[in-house]
């Protein structure tokens, strides 16, 4: 969360409610979005001096708006400029699967159904994300930056695709048979 926060800060400067927007905006793949898991990484970050913040009035509201330093920027450019490593992909909901044998057939249908369904919606969101960046004017400068950024999202995309049909094969396996 720490580096998601720093390259964030680093194309603009940003409250926590701003963060946690664009978190939620296609980054949620790869971080979850809880204003808890933000707050500890925006408290960490401030006691290592790679961001700072801004004490503002807007609106009669109280905010902080916070940047990144220039410690904070050499951080995250190391860190990105690192070879990527293979992670775990955990996904505790794969343990329903495993035990689904003790659900009933009507039960294991509906669920599967209704996982489809929020599977759909979120690849609709990414795919609405990916057919926007199509037509995002990009300045030479930012050409690299925004590439790279879309190219993610295109991976989640992709990623959620795979899943749709992933599920749907074993929803239609299991109406098709007696399991």
């Amino acid at each position: 969360m720490d580096n998601i926060i720093l390259g964030l800060l680093l194309l603009s400067s940003r409250t926590i409610y701003q963060l946690r927007e664009r978190i939620d905006k296609g980054l949620n793949l790869m971080y979850s979005s809880s204003m808890g898991s933000i707050q500890a990484a925006i408290k960490k970050l401030l006691n290592c001096g790679y961001i700072k913040y801004e004490e503002a009035i807007e609106n009669g509201r109280y905010k902080k708006i916070y940047s990144i330093t220039d410690s904070g920027k050499q951080n995250f450019i190391e860190w990105v400029s690192t070879p990527m490593e293979i992670q775990s992909s955990k996904n505790p909901e794969l343990a329903k699967l495993y035990f689904m044998g003790f659900s009933t057939k009507e039960k294991r249908e509906s669920g599967l159904q209704e996982y489809i369904l929020k599977l759909k919606e979120h690849y609709d969101m990414l795919n609405a994300l990916c057919k926007e960046a199509e037509k995002f004017k990009v300045f030479d400068e930012n050409k690299d930056i925004l590439h790279y950024q879309f190219a993610a999202t295109r991976y989640g995309k992709d990623l959620m695709k795979f899943n749709i049909e992933w599920w749907q094969k074993l929803l239609d396996e299991m109406k098709g048979s007696n399991i």
